[in-house]
């Protein structure tokens, strides 16, 4: 076969190109592109090979590390896993800023390639620039921080250590089971040190996609525990997206009506319009997914990590009467709960139960659809929340007072509630249109009232809940699907957070929408602080003078190159969206909103927090007693 002279950089630039996944008949290349921010650890090694010969990947210059990382997650996510971009850093600050994005992509198990630079593997130079310094060990460098949060991790100090290092990686990123960040470190000078490398490894290596079949023992379990059962209940979780199942779970829940219900991830896989979908689980669930919950005696977990949230810390079911059966490639995952596992592909065990069940019908009747009436009925009337100067709003949080929150009113100059405008919202762009979102307040009153009609159209990052995500996050939406509309759904606190990739955007024509509430402050984190007891506590933003904060972002925005709007009613909102659409470039339209106009919590939707046992505050003191009260009836494991 021969050999090949190439650099440690050159020949990992090669083999990208050469990586393709085989999934359901289709073939395709697993590579789409790279992200970089050069620097000294990664120019001159990485840069040289790229622009000698990029191959077919898209090369972006991105703004901040952890933003084109976080973008690459949206990417994937968006994708089904099936499609990723590398990263490629320079050493020191530069691979440290991946560590938040690292952390981002492990627990929501989504696969993306980071190559930061490393320290010399000669150590000759040492220190270099930039590098941190051990006194129990010389080899420590910035990037084994990112060893706890990789699902893959190796240093290259030799070039042909590459040659393993990265068939390892893509063997972890191309499984369902496993799929997450790998990190591969590149010492700087390895990156440019040449090796002859053997040229069958660079030929077309293509990495099978396999659904993972149900045995013949797991399929009659579970198909004995549905009989068994008077209601089940199906949460829909982010495998279940990812694995395409739509079609069946559909085909499943209307032949024996059976309810399905929704994790933060699994939302969209279908339609909200559907009529068995009772909407979000737990925590920031709807009304008519937790009363189901409750009802329930056996819950059918697919591809779901059954996180705090859609459990309620683990309080939402009756754990005395209720059984458990999971679905997920995970092994790990579907121990959970102490559950009967299926491991094996949602979709394809889905085809096989739904023949297995004739003669069966839930015990579920009218109910499904009585829940569902119930709780749009509920999401009609949080469409058409008005603040009211004079007295306080029953829909409004009453943890500030009048005049607070007539202060808040008057200095934004707004009498708009969230839910008003988020809903407005959804009524306003196109149903095919992308959200996205991560933290704050804004997730828990999507997963409650935002109806997402076509399928994987809401994307949220609720596994890491990483602040900062949302703006660059939709860089990568729009990379993986440029025909449509998308719109990154976030508030004021994480667009301070991180939002680099907004200029990214701009810079490449890849027009993003960007919808800021701003309540000038950490409005979710005050709730939760004033829920449990305490004062508002350094979560709003205010002056040393106790004057609130004003920021103009649509003027930020401008300064960039968007095209911004002012949009303080819902009229000025639905006109700003409209004119929007019609933008051939990056918009932004700031939003000022009402704190405390927030959905709240819902029956079964209590969340277990390290609350203190010892207190002079009442509040803290009624809340720390309601934790015990409900800790006595959660599950322990």
């Amino acid at each position: 076969m021969g050999t090949i002279r190439l650099t440690t950089a050159q020949a990992l630039i090669k083999f990208l190109n050469q990586q393709y996944v085989h999934v359901d008949g289709q073939e395709f290349p697993f590579v789409e592109g790279i992200f970089n921010i050069f620097g000294h650890g990664n120019v001159l090694g990485i840069g040289q090979a790229l622009e000698q010969d990029s191959g077919h990947l898209k090369v972006i210059q991105g703004k901040n590390e952890q933003g084109m990382a976080h973008a690459a997650i949206a990417y994937s996510k968006q994708m089904l896993r099936k499609k990723i971009y590398a990263i490629t850093t320079s050493s020191g600050p530069g691979s440290a800023n991946l560590v938040t994005a690292a952390g981002t992509a492990l627990a929501n198990n989504i696969p993306i390639l980071l190559l930061p630079a490393d320290t010399y593997a000669t150590r000759q130079p040492d220190p270099v620039l930039q590098q941190v310094e051990q006194e129990h060990s010389i080899a420590i460098t910035t990037n084994d921080a990112l060893q706890p949060v990789s699902r893959y991790w190796d240093r290259i100090t030799r070039p042909e250590q590459l040659m393993s290092s990265l068939i390892r990686a893509f063997e972890v990123m191309t499984d369902p089971a496993k799929a997450g960040p790998a990190t591969i470190c590149i010492s700087q000078d390895v990156e440019g040190e040449a090796f002859d490398y053997d040229k069958k490894f660079f030929e077309k290596r293509v990495h099978y996609i396999d659904r993972k079949l149900p045995t013949d023992r797991e399929l009659k379990g579970a198909a004995e525990l549905i009989k068994a059962s008077k209601k089940p209940l199906v949460v829909v979780g982010g495998g279940a997206k990812y694995s395409e199942a739509r079609e069946v779970l559909i085909e499943f829940s209307e032949r024996y009506n059976i309810p399905l219900v929704e994790t933060q991830a699994g939302k969209s896989t279908v339609e909200s319009s559907f009529n068995n979908n009772l909407g979000g689980l737990g925590i920031t669930g709807t009304l008519a997914a937790n009363k189901a919950a409750q009802q329930a005696d056996l819950i059918i977990g697919v591809g779901t990590r059954f996180t705090d949230f859609a459990t309620s810390s683990k309080t939402i079911f009756n754990f005395e009467t209720t059984k458990f059966l999971n679905i997920n490639v995970s092994r790990m995952q579907a121990y959970k709960l102490d559950a009967f596992p299926v491991v094996a592909d949602a979709k394809t065990t889905f085809e096989a139960l739904v023949l297995m069940l004739e003669g069966y019908e839930s015990e579920f009747g009218d109910t499904i659809t009585e829940l569902k009436e119930e709780w749009l009925a509920e999401r009609d009337r949080l469409s058409k929340v008005v603040f009211n100067r004079e007295n306080f709003n029953p829909e409004i949080k009453n943890h500030f007072s009048q005049e607070v929150l007539n202060e808040y009113a008057d200095v934004l100059n707004t009498e708009l509630a969230q839910t008003t405008a988020l809903i407005a919202i959804n009524d306003t762009i196109d149903p095919d249109s992308i959200i996205i979102c991560a933290a704050g307040s804004l997730p828990g009153d999507l997963q409650r009232l935002w109806h997402s009609n076509v399928p994987n159209t809401y994307h949220l990052e609720y596994g890491y809940s990483c602040m900062g995500y949302e703006v660059s996050g939709t860089l990568g939406l729009k990379l993986a699907d440029p025909a449509k509309e998308v719109y990154t759904i976030v508030g004021d606190g994480s667009f301070l957070m991180l939002h680099s990739e907004f200029i990214t955007a701009i810079q490449y024509n890849k027009k993003i929408n960007v919808l800021l509430f701003d309540n000038s402050g950490y409005g979710c984190i005050n709730n939760l602080q004033m829920d449990f007891g305490n004062g508002s506590y350094y979560c709003e933003f205010r002056t040393n003078e106790n004057q609130i904060l004003n920021i103009d972002y649509a003027k930020v925005a401008e300064g960039y190159g968007a095209k911004a709007y002012r949009a303080n009613t819902v009229e000025e909102l639905k006109a700003a969206l409209e004119d929007a659409k019609k933008q051939d470039k990056s918009t932004l339209i700031e939003m000022k909103v009402l704190p405390k106009t927030m959905t709240d919590g819902y029956e079964g939707s209590w969340w277990n927090l390290g609350v203190p046992e010892v207190s002079n505050q009442e509040g803290v003191q009624k809340a720390y007693e309601l934790k015990q009260q409900k800790l006595r009836n959660a599950k322990q494991y």
